[in-house]
Formats: structure tokens, sequence, C-alpha cells
């Protein structure tokens, strides 16, 4: 076993072992010798490896195939539905309202699943529990031996070496219990997260209201993992039991009925830990929804980030999470206090038993003399019954947890899935029909589509037009099957692609996002890439079509998020594309183009059928069928020339998106057709670098750190712990330690004096005062106890608040290009799996560690008193001890590290599909996400598995040397003949049987110690990366500033990074006050990078800005930011009332909110909600429309007024007669302001002042529109292309 060690570290080369389905061919366990898989010595490589160098997940042994997620899901699906068919053939047999209460039981699957191999788990542990009573026996023996030795001379070595055997035996025994137990416990936990993953797939609308992303992700995380963690102790809930009752009946043949005062006392304490536990089971309750609630705003708050820090809301936001932390402290706050009893119970159950055992036994018979046999027997079976007395309570809360978990993954489980409401094999002569047919989002609730009668035929091109809130988004979900149907007949030919109006970009490179599971075909590739004008970024982007794409596409502009999410519609080669206004985030020429070649008559699709929901009305001549929306119902419908023909409505709304649009539309779009750039000017501006490359960096994997653990950590921990807290807990430890030394020493003391006692009056006197200083003793270590649990619980509260708080705070001050490269799971692992390690697990593992070192150093002090020469069998057995700690620390710190990094991809891939289940859906990708998430969930599961197998390699080698520790204190004893007396004997073997224990578990929680700090230190990660610019300084502008609105930029610059190049060169312009500013340029010029500097979200390279005289360096980030306003491109909303989203900080009056909701058009339809402005938004916004959510945007802007304005292409997702309405609205109520319009619409900017033409980061024109016209420069180009140049000259 521990040649296994050298051999490998002598070993020159290996072979790397690979994680996921490489991993189930090359474990080496399956090569491996009996002997080597009982004593774990084939994983020895692993540990040489990882001393010698950091492991990395290649160096990890793969699974046992039986183990992988590939093999458990699919398995435990089957049982899933099996226990589904049953439940319904149950309530087929039941009563009406037993039917309706009866669900299908995740626990009854679980248990039909995974029975045999838990049956087997349960044979190991009764084994290893009747080996540890053996010991005990032996040791009587032995004592026996030692008071009679001259008699059986020869049977001491037997009994030496049979009590080696034996601890040996229950070591391998145990062990393999172990190892089987944890590797089941993570087979359900990979079940669960399976069934949860498939299960979010097949959501309704309905049920995607009641669960939240950041609860189902708790589902996933918290929930799954407390079934996990019960498994692993299930085993307990009749172990103990059982170990109590061969603890008792032993006794008994040592103490006769005596032992029944003991069992009082355990009847007496079993039921408070019941109580306790039931108590534990209500803050359970409501500690979890403070979790969901927490990891439900941290999700909003990472997702909208950006909006939090251009509105400066960063401190409202981290209030409402502290207050729900604050909820979540307050249980653990009384679960310590809790504790403080469980620790009681620990520590002083066996005294108060051995009291009580001892006094009754004195009283049954004055004549009972306690011998060193009866005492050391005794005591080693009082320390036995310790620990299933301490699990018992334990595992009883943990079933009550559990019980809890399993309500919320069954109420997951059994809600409503996503029924298919629509003929797909339809064969008829139309691609999509609807006949009568009405839908809502909630079966109960209001139609949201009434009475739709249309036929679309086959390879046809219709637009879907309509004011904003009229149904044109929710038509398309009707036909993809998201919406439940009420009435009527739905028919869809054929297979189906899908652009969502918020395009959807998964966290891979850009080229995987276009081929999105489909087989590469080069020359069609690269058509669709030329087709949707996405060659010219490939050109700009860092690895080309190889450029990582980071969450929510946070690294490409928004129209190349659009392009991009075209091009794999396109490219999926489907037989209808459903178009949700996907030309609305891209500049004009990029839309004529986009629409000419995929599109159009002469596009790629011509041949498909394509249902194109659109605010262009200048694209109406071409397509085949016009359907106008209104409040849900089909207004209008037919063919452009018809609908011109038939209804003056139509004209009304052509009128609504401006008298020039208008006129082009009657003219024909071939008008607009004639009007190109030149190719040469096309190549020119395809060859210009795009300044937007500032932006493309690619997302940071997480970063694992490979060095040793840093001391400076744990004293961080110590620090936020508090000084005062750890030297009082290091006092009351040190004191509860010394007193249970003294006692032992007490009946060791009490039974050498009861030996040589002569009369029985003076035993008897003796016994009531050796028995009260006992008794004594037992009180003074129970206050110790009490003590130190108190001061213990005090103090991880104020590490817990410290350490989150600085998290969080850290969190918020990291600038925004931080949240763009970083995936989201990296930071909510750190508020939930690491935090949760910093709340419950780690001030236990520094006690154990501490409670542990004590008592090592008592028990080898103890037995090297009564046995000198057993400190040369102690010191080589420590340095081995260390030697073996060394080794294992190293590979068993890494492979945690591996572990933790490998939960984050499973968080995240998870919040990516629940964003982007529609467009999963459309596509039919279903399995293809299924299998991904196996992918993520089997390297997780390697490393766990490798951790597994690490900690039994490390149990089998520290419990050998623990054995050989017992064999040589019995070797000694047996040696030392009569020069020992018995109850020396007795003392120095039951601690060494002790120390076993207590040195594997002295190891175990300094490695445990370490590998979770860890948590620790990617907690305080975030507190050395750079940060923002402090939010408030000591210098602050006057409270009227800006009282003019006078932006002035003095050959500014600014890059993203250091390492690439300027985004922005050498900006210089002044506004005057009260001036109206339209910022224009192609995709990638700079428009939005000028604004971010505006707001200091990217930070000065060179020059300055100066806002009335201040130059907005030298103030405070919420000083500037809480002085602009700015309605952004992305409409964020954040899950809560409509009134929280208009006005978080609470500061504005209901009749004020009231006002703005009429300004932004949106009173009326306010006013219809039952709730009106308590009306609940979903997570994101979802349950409004995107229009609807940027014109609530718009309100918080109204609200919010002040000298300076920034519109970011805020209209884009809106109608035309809205956008009028809109900037109607800004032109009026914002008059006294200055104004810097960014859009893509030229129309919307034609009025303004002055017009500023951004090109490769650099001004090119600045000027006032009608002198740039006569220019024919830069912007003449763009405005011809938009066709908007006639309207100008008539307004000339």
């Amino acid at each position: 076993m521990f040649s296994s060690l050298w051999r490998w570290s002598r070993s020159v080369s290996y072979e790397r072992v690979s994680g996921g389905l490489k991993a189930q061919k090359c474990n080496p366990e399956k090569s491996a010798s009996f002997f080597s898989k009982v004593t774990y010595s084939w994983f020895s490589r692993v540990i040489i490896l990882g001393y010698n160098k950091p492991l990395e997940t290649e160096d990890l042994c793969g699974l046992n195939e039986s183990d992988s997620s590939y093999i458990v899901c699919p398995i435990f699906e089957k049982q899933w539905r099996k226990e589904v068919l049953r439940n319904q053939e149950r309530q087929k047999a039941s009563s009406w309202k037993e039917a309706h209460t009866r669900k299908p039981s995740l626990l009854s699957a679980l248990w039909n699943n995974f029975k045999f191999v838990l049956i087997q788990v349960a044979l190991f542990k009764v084994f290893a529990d009747i080996l540890s009573f053996t010991s005990p026996l032996i040791m009587k023996q032995m004592i026996i031996f030692c008071e009679h030795h001259s008699d059986f001379d020869w049977s001491g070595y037997g009994y030496a070496v049979a009590l080696l055997l034996v601890v040996f035996l229950q070591t391998l025994i145990l062990q393999q219990y172990q190892r089987f137990n944890l590797l089941t416990s993570a087979k359900i936990k990979t079940a669960v997260i399976g069934l949860i993953y498939k299960k979010a797939l097949l959501l309704s609308s309905v049920s995607r209201k009641k669960f939240s992303t950041g609860e189902i992700i708790n589902l996933m995380s918290a929930d799954a993992q407390q079934l996990m963690d019960l498994t692993a102790s299930l085993n307990l809930l009749w172990s103990a039991p059982f170990q109590i009752l061969m603890v008792v009946s032993l006794l008994w043949q040592e103490l006769g009925p005596a032992v029944l005062a003991g069992v009082a006392v355990l009847v007496f304490v079993i039921p408070m830990n019941a109580l306790v536990a039931n108590r534990v089971k209500k803050l359970k309750k409501s500690q979890t929804k403070s979790k969901d609630k927490q990891i439900k705003l941290l999700n909003e708050i990472v997702h909208g980030i950006k909006i939090l820090k251009l509105y400066a809301w960063e401190p409202s936001y981290k209030k409402k999470i502290n207050e729900i932390r604050e909820q979540e402290l307050e249980v653990h706050k009384s679960a310590g206090y809790l504790a403080v009893f469980s620790m009681l119970t620990l520590t002083c159950i066996p005294f108060l038993v051995s009291l009580a055992t001892f006094g009754v036994y004195f009283l049954l018979d004055e004549g009972n003399i306690l011998t060193a046999a009866k005492v050391f027997t005794s005591m080693s079976l009082f320390n036995i019954l310790r620990l299933p007395l301490f699990d018992l309570p334990v595992v009883i809360s943990a079933v009550i947890q559990t019980r809890i978990s399993l309500s919320r993954l069954e109420n997951f489980l059994n809600t409503e899935e996503l029924l298919q409401s629509i003929e797909t094999n339809y064969r008829g002569d139309h691609a999509i029909g609807f006949t009568n047919a009405s839908f809502s989002w909630d079966k109960t609730g209001i139609p949201v589509l009434k009475d739709l009668n249309i036929k679309i035929p086959e390879g046809a091109l219709v637009a879907i037009v309509g004011q904003v809130g009229s149904g044109k988004s929710s038509m398309l979900s009707a036909i993809l099957g998201e919406m439940e149907k009420l009435t009527g007949v739905v028919q869809r030919k054929g297979s189906v692609a899908y652009v969502s109006q918020q395009a959807w970009i998964q966290n891979c490179i850009l080229q995987e996002n276009i081929l999105f599971g489909s087989i590469m075909q080069k020359p069609f590739y690269e058509r669709v890439l030329e087709a949707c004008a996405l060659l010219p970024d490939l050109e700009q982007l860092p690895n080309g079509d190889q450029t990582e794409i980071g969450e929510r596409g946070v690294n490409i502009s928004g129209g190349q998020k659009h392009r991009v999410s075209l091009a794999r519609a396109v490219y999926s080669g489907a037989d209808i594309y459903l178009l949700d206004d996907p030309l609305s985030a891209v500049d004009v020429h990029v839309g004529k183009q986009l629409f000419e070649k995929v599109i159009g008559s002469s596009g790629i699709l011509k041949n498909k059928t394509r249902i194109l929901v659109t605010h262009n009305l200048t694209l109406l001549p071409q397509v085949d069928l016009i359907v106008v929306m209104e409040s849900g119902r089909v207004a209008q419908m037919g063919t452009y020339q018809e609908l011109l023909a038939k209804t003056k409505n139509f004209t009304n709304l052509l009128q609504g998106s401006s008298e020039q649009e208008t006129a082009h539309v009657l003219e024909g779009f071939n008008v607009l057709n004639s009007r190109s750039i030149p190719k040469d000017q096309f190549q020119e501006q395809k060859d210009r670098p795009s300044l937007d490359r500032g932006k493309q960096f690619s997302m940071r994997k997480e970063k694992i750190p490979v060095d040793g653990l840093k001391f400076s950590i744990i004293v961080k921990y110590l620090q936020a712990f508090g000084w005062p807290w750890v030297w009082l807990t290091l006092a009351t430890y040190i004191g509860q330690n010394l007193v249970g030394i003294g006692q032992t020493l007490w009946l060791s003391a009490w039974t050498k004096e009861a030996k040589h006692m002569d009369e029985f009056k003076e035993w008897k006197q003796l016994r009531s005062y050796k028995l009260n200083i006992y008794g004594l003793l037992g009180l003074i270590q129970g206050l110790f106890v009490c003590s130190g649990a108190y001061v213990l619980t005090r103090g991880s509260l104020a590490a817990s608040r410290t350490l989150y708080s600085q998290l969080l705070n850290n969190v918020l001050h990291l600038p925004l290009q931080f949240f763009e490269t970083n995936p989201v799971g990296q930071m909510i692992n750190r508020f939930t799996k690491d935090m949760s390690v910093v709340d419950v697990r780690f001030h236990y593992y520094l006690r154990s560690w501490l409670n542990c070192t004590l008592d090592v150093i008592g028990t080898v002090l103890v037995i090297v008193a009564a046995l000198p020469l057993f400190i040369l069998g102690v010191v080589p057995l420590i340095f081995l001890y260390f030697t073996i700690q060394r080794y294992y620390v190293a590979s068993s710190r890494q492979i945690r590290r591996l572990a933790a990094a490998s939960r984050s991809p499973i968080i995240s891939h998870f919040s990516e599909t629940l964003s982007g289940v529609s467009t999963i859906r459309a596509f039919g990708h279903e399995q293809r996400f299924i299998q991904q998430n196996k992918d993520v969930v089997n390297e997780n599961l390697v490393c766990f598995y490798n951790s597994v197998i690490s900690n039994r390699w490390l149990s089998v080698r520290l419990e050998f040397l623990g054995n050989l520790m017992v064999f040589f204190a019995a070797l000694l004893a047996v040696l030392a003949g009569s020069s020992v007396d018995s109850a020396t004997v007795g003392l120095s073997i039951s601690y060494a049987l002790n120390i076993t224990q207590s040195l594997n578990f002295w190891v175990r929680k300094a490695c445990e110690i370490e590998t979770n700090a860890v948590s620790i230190e990617r907690v305080c990660e975030y507190e050395n990366m750079d940060k923002e610019a402090p939010w408030i300084m000591s210098r602050r502008p006057p409270s009227q500033w800006p009282n003019k609105g006078i932006v002035e930029f003095i050959n500014f610059q600014a890059r993203y990074r250091n390492d690439i190049g300027l985004a922005l060169q050498d900006i210089t312009f002044q506004t005057h006050e009260e001036e109206k500013i339209g910022i224009v340029g192609r995709t990638g010029a700079g428009k939005s990078t000028l604004s971010n500097c505006l707001f200091r979200i990217v930070e000065r390279s060179g020059g300055k800005i100066i806002i009335d005289g201040i130059d907005i360096s030298t103030i405070g980030l919420h000083d500037l930011r809480g002085k602009l306003n700015i309605i952004p491109q992305d409409p964020i909303l954040f899950s809560g009332t409509l009134q929280m989203n208009l006005d978080p900080l609470d500061k504005y009056s209901d009749a004020e909110l009231w006002e703005v909701l009429e300004l932004c058009h949106l009173k009326e339809f306010v006013q219809s909600l039952p709730k009106k402005l308590l009306h609940e938004v979903s997570e994101g916004g979802e349950n409004l429309s995107v229009g609807q959510r940027q014109l609530v945007c718009l309100a918080r802007a109204l609200l919010r007024k002040t000298k300076i304005l920034i519109l970011d292409e805020a209209t884009a997702s809106i109608d035309f007669e809205t956008d009028n309405l809109v900037q109607t609205t800004i032109r009026k109520e914002f008059s006294d302001c200055t104004i810097l319009t960014i859009a893509h619409r030229l129309h919307s900017i034609i009025d303004s002042n002055r017009v500023l033409v951004l090109d490769s980061g650099r001004i090119v024109e600045f000027e006032a529109p009608q002198n740039l016209i006569h220019q024919k420069g830069r912007f003449f180009e763009m405005i011809t292309e938009a066709g908007i140049t006639q309207d100008l000259e008539a307004k000339k």
C-alpha cells in the first residue's frame, strides 16, 4: 500500500486521462488488482502527479461508465415516466378528490431506480458497525489478561494481533461503504438535475411565470444538493438506533440493570433533539425562500448591471440584497443557537449516560466495585455512543429539510408542460393556417389573440404590422406553439426557424452560433455569411468566426447579434421562417442588404415561407401578403394594393411612418433600390477598421489557482470572524478538552484505588466523593461546550456578514467590461455555493480541526505518560501522517478547485438555456441541449469522483497508521507484563482506539480547511481586481449642476483595453445650451462608445469631457450618472411591480407616475391591467412586448428629467406611429434640455440642430443637417440610402 506511493513517485511517465466521454474508456480501476482496489493504490499516480505539479482536468481519472450522466440520466428518466404512468392509473382508481391531490412521487421513482445499490451500501454499513463493537470486547480481554497475565502468557499477543486485524478489516469495509455511498448520492443528484433540465425545456408559459430563472437554478443547485447530502447520511437513520441498541446490550453485560438509567437519559434527550430538528425544519423553509429571492435578484442585477450603473441605482439594489441577506443570517443565528444544544448533546451525553449508569450501579448493590475492565470497556462503548447520538438528530433534521426540497422538486416536475396545440404534420396546400383560433398566455386568462382566420401559402413572404402591443410577436409565438390555444385549429407544414426580437446568442464561438448543431457545409456557410453582412465583421473579430462570443452576446454590437441570429436561422434550412423584427437593430443600408439578399424575392430564402414582423413600412410593397394587427385581432389582411384600395385605415397606418416614407411607399420600393452606394465606396467602408473592435474581447475562462493555500486567506477569515471571538473560542475549547482529559484520569485513578481497597466502609465513603467530583467535572465541561458553541456562532455570523458584504460591494464596483467578459454562472456561484461554505461549513471545519488538534495532543500525552515507550512508535507514525497529508493536500486542493470551476458551466448553461428556451424549441434542438447539459454535468462528476477516491485513498492509509498505533499500545501493554496495572492498560488502549479516529479526523479536517478555503479565496478574489472610480468623491458638484447642459469634448480619446487600439480618437466638439445633437455612423463607428464615455462606463485615455464647467473625471460616478439621463438601447426591466421598475428609489408620487405613463402612451394599457401600477412584471419583463418595455424606459427618463438626455437607439423596437408620438413627447418634455440622439432611423435626427457623423472613432462631419446634405459627404450617403432626401428638400 505504501510502497505504491513511492513506486509511483519514481515513475517517469504519466499517461493523461481525460474527462467526459473518453474518461469512461480509461479508468485505471478496471485493470487494478483486488488489493489495489480495496486500498485504492491504483489512484496513487494521481496523488503523486498532483504533488509534483498542479492537476488539470486531463490528469484526472475517468468515471466508471455506470456513474456517468450519459447512463444515469436516461435510466432515471425512464423510471420517472413509469412513476407518472403509475400515478395516472392510481388516479383512475381513486375518488375525484384523491385524484386531484395525488401526484407522481419523486421519492418513489428514486427508490425504484436506486434500491439495489442502496441495499448494497447498507450491507457494507452493517458489517462495519458490527466490527466497531469488536474492539472494546478485545480490549476488555486484554485488561483481564493484564490482571491475570501469569495464567494466559501466550494469549496477550493473540489479543494484540486480533485487535489489529479487526480494526484493519473495519477500515477496508468502512471505506468501501463511504465510496459506494457518496457515488450513489452523486448519481441521485445527477439524475435529478437531468430531470429538472429536461422539464425546464418543456415548461408552458404559465409555469414559467411560477418559476423564475433564479428559482429553477436554486432547485438544481440547492435542492438537488440537499437530496445528495441526505442520501450520503441516509443509512444513519437505521445505523444510529442499531449502534445505540448494541451499546446498551453490551453495557447490560458489564453493568447489569444499571444501564437502564443511561437509557432513561437517552429517552429524555432524543425527543428534545426531535423538537430541535422540527424547529430547524421551519428555519430551513424560511431560509429557502430567502435564498430563492436572493438568487433571483442577484441574477437580475448581474444581467441588468448596465442599467444599474447608468442610473446609479447600485446602492438601492445593494440595500435590497442586504435586507434579504439579513433575513437569511437571522435564520443562521437561530440555527447556530440550536447548535449549542446539539454540541452539548454530542459532548455531554456520554458523560451523562455514564454518570447515571455508574450512580445507579452503586445504588443497586453497595458491594459493586468499578474495575478497570468494567470502566474502560464501558467508556469505550460510551464513546461509540457519541457519534450515533450526534448523527441521529442531524439526519432527522436532514430528512425534514429534504422533505421540503422534495416537495419543491415535485411541484416543479409536476407543473404544467407545453402541450402540442398545433397540427405540425399537416400536408395540405398552405404552410400555416389559423381557423377561428384564439390564444392566451394562460388557459384561464384573457385572450391575447382572438378569432384568427389566416391561410399563408407555401413560399409566401408575409409582413405582420401594427402598433406596439397589438399582438404581432404573439402571433409568431402562436405559430411556434408557445401560447395556450383556447379555441380553433392551427396547422403548420414543415420545419421552423425562428429569429426572436431580442437576439439570443450562445456563449460559444461565432461559427457554432451559426451552425447551431448542423453539419458544416462550407460553400453554403460562406454564402450565408455574405448574405447576412457578416463578412466585414469577421475581419474585425480577433479570431474571425472562431472568436468566442460572450454570454448574451455581450462582446458584439446589437446589430451584429441580430445578424448572427438571422444567419443561424438561414443556415438551418428550415421550411418556415419566423422573423420577429430582425431589421430594427441594424443600420438602414445593412437592413436593405439583409432584405435583398436574405428575406426578399431575390434572397436566399426566396422559395421559403417567411413571416416577417416589421415596423419598416417601406418594405410592404415587396411582400406577398400583409397582416395588420390591432388589439389582438386581424384588422386587415391582403396584398399591398388590395389594402390600399380597400381601406383608409391602412393609409392612416402608413402616414404614421412619416410623410416622406409614405411618399416612397406610394412610389414603390424600386426607387429606394435604385439609390445605392457605388461598389468602390462600399469596399472602402468594408475595409475600414471597426472601432467596435474595442469591444471584441473573448469571454474569460474561470481562473483556477494552482498554488497552495495562502495563510492570508485564513487570516482574512479570522479578521472577519473578529479577533476577540477567535481568542474566546480558543480558550473555551482548550478548557473543554482539559476537563475531558481530567474526567478520564479521574476514572483511572478511581479504579486503581478501588482495586486496593481493603475495607468495605472506606470504599463506600470514597465512591460518593469520587462520583461527585466526576459529576462536577462533567458540569464544567458542559459550560465550556455551551460557551464555545455560542462564541463560535457569534463569530461565524460576523464572518458571513462581513465577507458577503465585501463580495457584493466588490461586484457592484467592478467595471461593466468585467460583466461582459465573465460568465454569469461564475458570479452567481460565489454568492451561492461559495458563500454557503462560508456560512455553514468553514467554521465547523475550523472548530473540528481545533478540537481534534487538542484531542490528539492530549491523547498522545496521556498514552506516553502511561506507557513511555509509546513515544518510540508515535514519532515515525506521525512523520508518516504528515508525509501522506502533504501528498494528499496538494492533489485534493486542486481537485476541489477544478470541481468548483466545473460547477460554473452547469449554472451558466442552465441559465443560457432558460433565456433561449423559445428559440431552442422552435428549432427542435431540445435533445442536443439535453446532451450538452449531460456533458457539463459529467465534467463536474469526474472531479467529484476523483475527490471521493482521493478521500478514500487518504482514509485507508491514515486509519492503517492509526491501527498500528493501537497495535503498538496493545503490544507494549503485553510486553510490560506485571509492571503496568490494568487501569493503565485500559487507559492507554482506550485512548489509542480513539486516536485512530481523532488523527484521521484531524488530517481530514486540515485538508477540508484547505480545500474549503478555496471558497473564501474565490469570495475574496474580486477584492484585488480593478474597480470603477469611487461613487462619491470629496469634490462634489453643486446640487443644481448641470444647469445649462453644455457638453464639451476636448481632444478626447478612449479605449476598452490597454492592449488594443483606441475606440475614440481626438474627439473635440462642444454643444450649445438646450441644443439637439444627432449622432450617426455606421456599425462600429463609435456611437455607443461616445455615450459610454459620457457616463464613464469607458474611462478616458486622453483629453477630457467638461459638462457646465466641471471636468467629469474629477467627481464621483454617482454624482455624474445621477445628473445625466439616458434611454438605453436594450430595454431591461426587473421582476417586481411596474411601479418599482419606474421608481426603484420610491421618490415620486403615484400622480407623477401616471403623468409620465400618459406622456409615454402607456396610460391606457396600464389602466387596463387588473393591478394597474402594481402589475407584476415577470423576470426580464417577458410579459410585456419589447416595444412596451422601451416605453417604460422612456417613462423612467421622464421621471428623472435632467438637463442632459442621451437617446441610445431608444425607439428601434417600436412602430413608426408610436415612434413619432414618442419623438413629439421628447421634443416637448425635454425642450429645455441638451439631447444627444444615437439612431438608426435617420428621420428621428433630421430636425436636430446639428448632426455629428462618426467614422472609425473620429468626427468626420459636424454641422447642421441641411449643410451636411449640401456638402454631399458621409451623412448625405447615409440619408440617400435611407431614402429621405426628398423630405428634407420639401421641408427646406
